[in-house]
């Protein structure tokens, strides 16, 4: 029931289908095919209470589903297809307590965007590359092309004008509401007649959006233009890095990294972004021999921000894009030597009280369900237990 799904096809169905789905059911899956691809998604067969649709219903968005436009919410009659303006779309299905039916099936694929115009949002800066060959369909040479700090040029090939802006110079615009932050910039291209002109300038508005820990690429074409939009979803770029001492002066970047068990071990996580009001917070931390499995046997460092392990310690950072940590080093009692660590970490406002980098320890019962809470999971190690540490373990 619902997900995060990363194939390029597939099929969604409502739970247990061609069986009834159960009544009180709520499943979202969150579909992220390729940066510069698009999602279609084709019903199949809908057999719900039709009317309203105001108990049992399917709803589609373009994008995250607390920060995007509802495409759709159906319950019977057709088989809508639904194209996403970006490389992700929502899908929600949700069921009372009145009725059960047999429920949905949709196919999903991807389909190439228009690649005349592209945009990444990367860790530093918003990479925006624009064809020659669009160019030259406009009636634009490329030396006509400007960023809106005309001192920001951009690197010019044989067949494409590539934009490198970084998200506090070059002129880029920063502004915050309820549950963004929104970086923006405007690509021009001018007219190089000067008395008077025949055609209109085009202005390219550039925007890379933070959505919790989520990058929404915006780029359109305004003044008289077709317009072009296109969005990319990505993830910041976190890494955690162990440290020889609490000073966390030098890495280790041995792998694995052999310890003694109970030994005191020093991890860093560290956010690469180049805007300075952005803040970092473990929530989750789960240890396991295993790296690609970490529930069969797992064990809980710190979960959901509260503290699961008496050896765990939080450190005071100087930078607010890094979060540091300890705990003892340990065995499973197993006797898998080797251990792996997933940590999911969440990105905020600095100063922002009601995110969720500001809340500490939240119940899974009590956690806020009113806003998507998707986070950053890293997995690093392994670490290895050093021959012979086994004879000096001690109670603790």
């Amino acid at each position: 029931c619902g997900g995060s799904i990363s194939n390029s096809s597939g099929v969604l169905q409502s739970p247990f289908y061609p069986g009834n789905y159960p009544n009180n059911a709520d499943c979202v899956w969150e579909i992220q095919v390729e940066n510069n691809f698009r999602v279609v998604l084709t019903f199949r067969d809908i057999a719900m209470p039709s009317g309203s649709c105001q108990y049992d219903y399917i709803e589609v968005y373009d994008g995250p589903l607390h920060s995007s436009l509802l495409l759709g919410r159906l319950c019977s009659g057709s088989f809508p297809t639904y194209l996403s303006s970006s490389n992700m779309m929502t899908v929600r299905f949700h069921s009372d307590s009145r009725y059960i039916f047999r429920g949905f099936q949709a196919h999903y694929s991807s389909v190439p965007a228009d690649h005349n115009i592209t945009l990444l949002c990367l860790p530093d800066y918003m990479h925006a590359v624009v064809s020659r060959d669009y160019l030259q369909s406009q009636g634009y040479p490329a030396q006509m092309v400007t960023l809106n700090n005309s001192r920001c040029r951009p690197t010019v090939t044989s067949q494409e004008i590539v934009f490198n802006i970084p998200y506090n110079s070059c002129g880029t615009v920063r502004e915050e509401n309820n549950d963004t932050i929104n970086y923006s910039n405007i690509i021009t291209l001018t007219s190089s007649e000067h008395i008077i002109k025949r055609k209109k300038d085009i202005r390219l508005h550039i925007s890379c959006q933070m959505l919790q820990n989520t990058w929404m690429q915006v780029m359109y074409i305004a003044e008289d233009t077709v317009d072009v939009n296109q969005h990319q979803f990505g993830r910041y770029d976190i890494n955690i890095t162990f440290y020889d001492s609490p000073l966390f002066l030098r890495q280790v970047h041995d792998s694995p990294y052999y310890v003694d068990l109970n030994q005191n071990l020093y991890l860093q996580a560290y956010l690469h972004s180049s805007d300075p009001n952005l803040v970092l917070f473990v929530d989750t931390c789960v240890a396991s021999p295993d790296p690609r499995d970490f529930n069969t046997l797992a064990y809980d460092l710190i979960r959901n921000g509260c503290v699961r392990d008496s050896s765990y310690a939080t450190y005071h950072s100087p930078y607010s894009h890094f979060a540091r940590f300890k705990f003892n080093a340990f065995e499973f009692l197993s006797r898998q030597a080797s251990v792996y660590l997933q940590c999911e970490l969440a990105v905020c406002r600095l100063g922002d009280s009601s995110s969720r980098c500001y809340r500490g320890c939240i119940s899974r019962a009590k956690r806020d369900t009113s806003s998507a809470e998707e986070k950053v999971n890293v997995v690093v190690g392994p670490l290895v237990l050093r021959e012979g540490s086994a004879h000096s373990r001690n109670t603790g």
